[in-house]
């Protein structure tokens, strides 16, 4: 096993975990296995943001995020786009969300690996929460309804044809 791979499994070992230490022990439990890597290290980074963002802060978590984004995380990438863009909807900036995760669901299928290829009905259900909170309320619904009809076992046509006709038909106002 290589030294990337033990380190990724011990941060994978400390997620199963994380409802057994208290937020601030968590983070510094993320941070110490952080300061293991290279300075500025993106998977590092990643790892931290994550960590703030799921005890609770959020607006820390985007600028780790940023930081690993920034000095060209790979691998996890997709995941942070998610990630900061729900963080941002978290605060109150929902149309930078909806930047992001637009640019996100627009990026050619030929272009992604396996991993971001399976996270495209996230990419999709998140940029939904987001539209809703900008008001965007029957693009939010097409858009969870087409992510939704693949996964029904019956209807499949039908409601991913009345997910499309949401973008078209008046809305009532």
């Amino acid at each position: 096993m290589t030294d990337d791979q033990d380190w990724e499994r011990r941060v994978a070992a400390l997620w199963e975990r994380i409802d057994e230490h208290e937020p601030a022990d968590f983070r510094d439990r993320v941070a110490g296995l952080a300061a293991e890597r290279p300075d500025g290290d993106p998977a590092a980074l990643f790892e931290q943001g994550a960590a703030h963002d799921s005890t609770g802060l959020p607006e820390q978590a985007v600028a780790y995020y940023r930081r690993a984004l920034d000095l060209g995380l790979t691998g996890l990438r997709r995941r942070a786009v998610i990630q900061m863009a729900s963080s941002l909807r978290n605060l109150g900036r929902p149309d930078r969300a909806v930047e992001l995760l637009t640019a996100e669901q627009a990026l050619p299928a030929d272009r992604l690996d396996a991993d971001e290829k399976a996270l495209s009905g996230a990419v999709d259900a998140f940029l939904a929460l987001a539209l809703a909170d900008t008001g965007r309320d029957r693009e939010a619904a097409s858009l969870a309804l087409g992510a939704l009809a693949p996964l029904l076992p019956r209807y499949n046509r039908s409601l991913a044809h009345y997910a499309r006709a949401l973008l078209t038909a008046p809305d009532g106002s």
